[in-house]
C-alpha cells in the first residue's frame, strides 16, 4: 500500500544517484587527461602509450554494461552504486604504486569496471523507477551533474597534482569516489524504487487501480511488464537505438579527444584551443536540463532528430572556418547536442519500455558506448596517414547524419496483440 507519508523521497534517492554521477563520472572521464603527459614525463612513455589506459578504461566501462543491467535487476540500484564504485575507487588508488605501463592499464581497467558497475546504469534506473512524468527530467538532471564533474575535476586533479604529486593525487581521487559515490550517494541516500518505501512514482498517493492498458504508445511508459527481453530485441526499434547510441558515441569520442589537436594545428593558442573542450563540458550541462524538461511535453523521438541536426551544424562549422568565434559557437552547440543526446537516449528506453526491465534493456544499449573509444583511434590514425583531420571530421558528420536517420525511424513500438500486461495508475 502507498505510503501516507506525504514525504516523497525520491528526490533525496534521486541526489544520491546524480551525486555517484558527478563524482563517478567526472573524475574516470576527464582526471586521466591531466595524469597523461605527467606520467609521460616520470616514466618516458610515449603520449600514446598511456594513452591507451584511457581507452582500455572506456572500453572496460562500456563492455561489461549489460553485467551492469543484470546486477540492477537481481540485486537493486543502490547495491551497485555501493560495490561498483567501491571497486572503481580501488582501482583509481591502486594507481599509487604503478611502475610499469602493464600496470596502468590493469588498474585503470578496474577503474573502468567499478565506475561502469556502479555509475550511469544504476543512477538512470533509480531515476526510472522513482520517476515516471518526471522521468526525463529525472535523467536530465543526473547527465548534467556528469557533466558539472567534467567541467570540475580536471581543475581539482590539476590542483592535487601540483601540490601533493601524481601518485598521492590518485589515492586522493579514488577516497573521493568511494565517499561520495558509494558511502554518500549509495549508502545513506540513494533508494531502489518507490515500492521499497510503501510510496509510488512521481510522490502519487491515494489508491492504487490496476486496469488492462490500451497498448497505445502514449500508455508504454507504464506498463510493468509486457516488455520482456525477447520482444524487446526481436523488435527493429530497439536496434535503431543501438545504432543512433553508437553514432553519438563514436563522434562525441572523436571530438574530444582530437579537437584541441585540431585546433592547435590550424595555430590557434594552447589555451584558447583547451578552453573549447570546458565550453563543451559547460554547455552540455545546459543540453541535459533542457533536454530533460522538454522531454516532459514534446516527442522524445523529435527531439533527438533536432539535437543530431544541431551537432551536424557544429561540425560543419568547424569543418568550415577558422574564426575563433565561430570555433567557440561550434562549441556551445556540440555540448548542448552532447548533454540533449546523452539524457534522450537514456530517457527513450524507459519512455517506450518502461520500468520493470529498464536495466537489462539499457545495460545492452549502452555496450554500444564502446564506441565512444574507438573514435579517438579511428581519427588519430587518419591524421597519422593523411596529415590532415579533414577526412575524419567529414566521415563523423556523416556518421551523426546515420545516427539522425536511425532517430527518426525509431518510431515507438507496439506489443503484440496477445500480451497481456497491465497499467498501473493513482488518484492522486
Amino acid at each position: 500500500m502507498p505510503s501516507t507519508d506525504k514525504r516523497f523521497y525520491g528526490w533525496i534517492a534521486l541526489i544520491g544517484a546524480a551525486l555517484s554521477a558527478f563524482v563517478g563520472g567526472g573524475i574516470f572521464f576527464y582526471a586521466y587527461g591531466v595524469f597523461l603527459p605527467i606520467m609521460c614525463q616520470e616514466f618516458g612513455w610515449s603520449r600514446a602509450i598511456v594513452g591507451l589506459g584511457m581507452t582500455l578504461g572506456a572500453v572496460c566501462f562500456s563492455f561489461f554494461s549489460p553485467l551492469a543491467g543484470i546486477t540492477v535487476a537481481k540485486f537493486g540500484a543502490r547495491a551497485n552504486l555501493i560495490a561498483g564504485n567501491l571497486l572503481g575507487a580501488i582501482g583509481l588508488a591502486c594507481m599509487f604504486f604503478a611502475q610499469e605501463v602493464w600496470q596502468v592499464y590493469l588498474f585503470y581497467s578496474l577503474a573502468g569496471f567499478g565506475c561502469g558497475i556502479g555509475g550511469v546504469i544504476p543512477a538512470t534506473t533509480i531515476a526510472n523507477s522513482w520517476f515516471v512524468k518526471k522521468r526525463s527530467l529525472a535523467v536530465g538532471i543526473i547527465m548534467a551533474c556528469g557533466g558539472l564533474g567534467g567541467f570540475i575535476f580536471p581543475l581539482l586533479s590539476t590542483a592535487l597534482t601540483g601540490s601533493i604529486g601524481w601518485r598521492i593525487s590518485w589515492v586522493v581521487l579514488g577516497g573521493l569516489l568511494f565517499v561520495g559515490a558509494s558511502l554518500i550517494g549509495g549508502v545513506i541516500m540513494a533508494r531502489n524504487k518507490p515500492e521499497d518505501m510503501g510510496q509510488l512514482p512521481d510522490g502519487m498517493t491515494g489508491k492504487i487501480n490496476v486496469i488492462r492498458t490500451d497498448r497505445s504508445p502514449s500508455t508504454m511508459a507504464r506498463e510493468s511488464g509486457g516488455w520482456t527481453l525477447r520482444r524487446v530485441f526481436g523488435h527493429p526499434t530497439i536496434w535503431l537505438i543501438i545504432a543512433f547510441g553508437a553514432a553519438s558515441g563514436f563522434v562525441s569520442g572523436t571530438v574530444m579527444g582530437h579537437q584541441v589537436a585540431y585546433l592547435r594545428d590550424l595555430g590557434s593558442n594552447p589555451m584558447i584551443a583547451a578552453f573549447t573542450l570546458s565550453v563543451i563540458a559547460a554547455f552540455s550541462i545546459a543540453g541535459s536540463l533542457g533536454c530533460g524538461a522538454l522531454a516532459m511535453k514534446f516527442n522524445v523521438r523529435i527531439l533527438i532528430c533536432i539535437f543530431f541536426f544541431v551537432r551536424l551544424i557544429a561540425l560543419t562549422i568547424l569543418l568550415t572556418t577558422h574564426n575563433i568565434a565561430l570555433i567557440y559557437l561550434h562549441s556551445i552547440l556540440f555540448g548542448i547536442s552532447n548533454g540533449a543526446l546523452g539524457t534522450s537516449l537514456y530517457t527513450i528506453v524507459g519512455t517506450y519500455y518502461g520500468r520493470a526491465n529498464f536495466a537489462r534493456i539499457q545495460g545492452i544499449v549502452a555496450m554500444s558506448f564502446v564506441l565512444q573509444a574507438a573514435g579517438p583511434v579511428t581519427a588519430g590514425a587518419i591524421y597519422d596517414n593523411t596529415g590532415s583531420y579533414t577526412l575524419a571530421f567529414i566521415i563523423i558528420a556523416g556518421v551523426t547524419s546515420v545516427g539522425l536517420l536511425c532517430a527518426f525511424l525509431a518510431r515507438p513500438p507496439r506489443l503484440p496483440e496477445a500480451a497481456d500486461t497491465i497499467t498501473i495508475k493513482a488518484r492522486d
